[in-house]
């Protein structure tokens, strides 16, 4: 995967060089934010390759007859041999993740499952504990497009997030998400079993997907609700887009600007397109994420929600905390730590050294 991001790494500095491109402020934009993405991780290894090339050469000096050659490569190895380690320890927490990791933008979806309206605020608690999390990372969280409910719940919604580190730490959150609570609704105060699910997706450079307006259609409608809820001018704001090819169909409404909506509603399908290469992708090399805790497959239950008790409990690593109260608060840290802790592990136990 490193030789991989190498190669990409130099296919971009070499379109960074290429007068068409450059023509282009867009396309330019795009380019140097994903070179800029790998640039850290390619210049680590780089020097990782030199390190690995020198240990080598010490190898062949301390085996000549050369006796001062042979001192001075035997001082110099143990040197040589910790910065290797130093920095493959580097390079193995910026590959925890997988291909997409350095990945800066991401979208999310939450959907209510089993469970009617309590599913649907637990979807709406969801998503405010993210838009927490997103705050306290410093991270930009954007409204994509949402179908709200009657009781202030989501029957789903979807978000868009950008900042540092943001697809690395989320992806972990796609699945399904069980949550056990008496219902505000509830009289008897017994305890009910809901469900919602999140798919988080690396959203894609514009050039890297290549959209045409004869790919899709476009229907304008009204919007009758916004965000929270509340209600929004009844103008044919909201935007609907299906694509012919692969049958996707998405849509963004926002009160304040059709062509917002339009823009909105096109991030999220060159998202699910790019989502849906990535799969096909990975079926074909049939060894997409082998690791437990990022298949991001929806129907997988990967965490379960106790009120009562206070407990969260992560399926994939076996994971308990009492503290639930303070992640639904955004304080998330605590467990997208300990996933990435276990993928780091499964990746450092199935990586053979680059020597």
């Amino acid at each position: 995967m490193l030789d991989e991001k190498l190669a990409r790494f130099e296919q971009l500095e070499q379109q960074l060089t290429d007068p068409d491109i450059l023509s282009d402020p867009q396309k330019v934009a795009a380019i140097s934010r994903e070179h800029g993405s790998l640039a850290k991780m390619v210049h680590k290894y780089r020097r990782f390759k030199e390190l690995n090339a020198q240990i080598l050469e010490a190898r062949l000096l301390m085996d000549g007859d050369d006796a001062e050659m042979r001192e001075l490569a035997e001082l110099e190895m143990p040197e040589l041999k910790a910065e290797r380690e130093k920095i493959w320890n580097e390079l193995l927490d910026m590959t925890v993740g997988g291909e997409d990791s350095n990945r800066t933008r991401c979208v999310m979806e939450i959907r209510a499952g089993t469970g009617g309206d309590e599913a649907a605020l637990f979807a709406r608690d969801l998503y405010e504990m993210y838009k927490r999390y997103a705050e306290e990372k410093g991270w930009k969280l954007e409204l994509l497009g949402a179908s709200p409910t009657e009781l202030g719940g989501f029957k789903e919604i979807s978000l868009a997030f950008s900042g540092e580190g943001v697809y690395r730490e989320l992806q972990y959150e796609s699945g399904g998400h069980r949550v056990q609570r008496v219902p505000s609704t509830e009289t008897k105060g017994r305890i009910h079993t809901s469900a919602a699910t999140v798919a988080v997706m690396p959203e894609p450079e514009d050039v890297e997907i290549d959209l045409k307006t004869e790919d899709y259609d476009v229907e304008r409608y009204a919007a009758s609700a916004g965000p929270g809820g509340q209600h929004v001018n009844k103008t044919a704001s909201a935007v609907r887009l299906h694509h012919h090819q692969s049958g996707i169909i998405v849509q963004c409404a926002d009160e304040r600007s059709q062509h917002k909506n339009l823009s909105r509603a096109l991030r999220l399908l060159k998202t699910k397109l790019y989502e849906r290469r990535r799969e096909e992708e990975a079926q074909r090399r049939s060894d997409h994420r082998k690791t437990l805790v990022g298949s991001g497959d929806r129907s997988q239950r990967i965490r379960t929600y106790n009120f009562p008790d206070n407990r969260i409990s992560d399926h994939r690593i076996n994971l308990t905390l009492y503290k639930l109260d303070s992640i639904m608060a955004g304080n998330l840290t605590p467990v997208t730590e300990a996933l990435m802790e276990y993928d780091r592990q499964q990746l450092r136990s199935s990586m053979d050294k680059l020597e």
